[in-house]
């Protein structure tokens, strides 16, 4: 590594100390930004919908990066020294039946209602379609996040790990959202 980008990462820690809910609160929002212009470029958008972005940052910094801040302190809380494998299964079994319908239900509401401005009607009924499948795949995919989030990662690099993986999911969350726009701008 770079002696730039480890004097980067050794200022970062520092501020995961100082300021851990600031910290991962920007952190999530920079990555979820990331991931907007990512799913932006590949759903084909000539010109950088900057609102768009804009509005998803937000999403990531005032929401999910405090929301998995203290979901992980609850959790830690719940589970105190508690280890090994069965504890990391009720961890994730928790989260899956917890925040997990509760996260997507409230990011296609957000993306919906907040990113996209259509009224609550249609959007009540583009998540009542699109929800189950969301979910299902979420369950097919999130527990392995979850499990690998308890069991190897630090409590201070659990929102980090998770924002990360969380912006690949939102690139999936964001083309899915968009798909039916497309389909019925079509």
């Amino acid at each position: 590594m770079s002696e730039i980008a480890q004097e980067a990462w050794r200022k970062y820690l520092i501020q995961l100390q100082v300021h851990p809910l600031r910290t991962k609160a920007i952190t999530a929002g920079c990555l979820a930004g990331c991931s907007d212009l990512i799913a932006q470029k590949i759903s084909g958008v000539k010109r950088i919908q900057l609102r768009r972005l804009l509005l998803i940052m937000l999403y990531g910094f005032a929401y999910s990066g405090p929301f998995g801040h203290f979901l992980h302190k609850v959790m830690d809380i719940i589970f105190r020294g508690k280890k090994g494998s069965k504890t990391v299964a009720k961890k994730v079994l928790l989260e899956q039946m917890t925040s997990s319908p509760w996260n997507n239900f409230f990011f296609m509401m957000y993306y919906g209602l907040v990113v996209e401005g259509r009224p609550w009607g249609l959007v009540r009924s583009k998540v009542r379609k699109d929800y189950p499948s969301v979910q299902l795949t979420a369950w097919r995919f999130w527990p392995i996040v979850g499990w690998i989030n308890y069991q190897y990662m630090p409590l201070q690099f659990r929102v980090l790990f998770h924002s990360f993986v969380a912006s690949c999911w939102a690139i999936f969350l964001n083309l899915k959202a968009r798909s039916s726009v497309a389909i019925k701008a079509a």
